[in-house]
């Protein structure tokens, strides 16, 4: 019988080296292993990311080359300057399609690693599960093209502006919200008053009736008041991501918050959004794609906080 113990998990990954980042808080631990060779199962990713028992983290990031993966071989098709692949697991181990904190933490990984080289300006193609990602470095972190979003109930959305239900300890009655894909589900809720932002309580993940098909984040949002400020609207998140819980950050949901807001702001809103969320602030601008559609773009920073090796 095999031990699956934390202990014996950890033993199995001794002398694997690892680094710990985060972006504004939404935190990761990142293994390179750019010839695919690691196996690293969902069982090993929630141990490593356990706060108690392990490193801890919202989620791990495996640095491979696209090659070594078929998601990754699939993209190279297309761009064969996608050399790196972000594999991401949740913190309970399960797949994740994006994350758009994570992906800017990695592109730093990939820098420190001494596996790419990218000067303030230039920019870096790299595969996810939810296709191919462009990354320009700034001056004051990375910049993402989130690439175009959409509405994941749009009959309902044009509508009435809302597809769904969500309940949370925390509120009193349910309330209406509005589900957008950015590669991954997300369902917005917004609240009026920041006082009751803080009041929800989001360990437990909150009811959504109807839920996308592989579940989603749920993201609570106060806007401002007034909401654009300088010419760009001001939002307050928290998030509860699937297969995680609370994290202090969802670059993704960031965006999706933002999405959301401006529907229902209506004609006139803008098109540059600043997002406050537990763990600082991100910047969402709306661009026009070269596919023709509406792209996110995500702005923000990347910090890595250590480096170690499994005992």
């Amino acid at each position: 019988m095999t031990d699956t113990s934390s202990a014996a998990i950890l033993t199995s990954l001794s002398g694997t080296t690892f680094s710990k980042g985060h972006g504004t808080g939404n935190d990761f631990v990142l293994i390179a292993d750019p010839d695919g060779t690691r196996q690293i199962g969902p069982e090993a990713v929630a141990v490593l990311c356990d706060r108690h028992q392990g490193i801890g983290g919202d989620g791990l990031i495996r640095a491979v080359r696209s090659k070594h993966l078929p998601e990754g071989r699939d993209l190279l098709m297309m761009a064969p300057e996608a050399e790196w692949f972000m594999d991401y697991r949740n913190g309970d181990g399960s797949f994740s399609e994006m994350c758009g904190n994570g992906v800017r933490v990695f592109v730093h990984f990939l820098i420190e690693q001494g596996f790419v080289t990218l000067s303030e300006g230039q920019s870096l193609t790299i595969g996810t599960r939810a296709g191919l990602k462009v990354i320009t470095r700034s001056n004051d972190g990375y910049a993402v093209d989130m690439g175009p979003w959409e509405f994941i109930f749009p009959d309902q959305a044009a509508a009435k502006a809302m597809d769904s239900l969500v309940n949370a300890e925390g509120l009193e009655v349910p309330r209406p919200a509005l589900s957008i894909s950015m590669g991954n589900p997300h369902t917005v809720v917004a609240l009026a008053e920041l006082d009751e932002l803080a009041a929800t309580k989001l360990h437990e993940s909150p009811e959504v009736d109807p839920q996308p098909a592989n579940g989603t984040n749920v993201e609570f949002v106060v806007p401002a008041e007034p909401l654009v400020h300088n010419g760009a609207g001001h939002i307050t998140m928290r998030v509860h991501e699937r297969g995680v819980g609370e994290t202090q950050s969802c670059g993704t949901g960031a965006c999706a918050s933002a999405v959301a807001i401006r529907h229902w702001a209506g004609s006139g809103a803008p098109n540059e959004w600043q997002v406050q969320v537990p763990g600082g602030t991100v910047h969402v601008s709306f661009l026009p794609g070269l596919d023709g559609k509406e792209h996110v773009q995500l702005s923000g920073p990347a910090v890595l906080v250590a480096t170690g090796t499994i005992a």
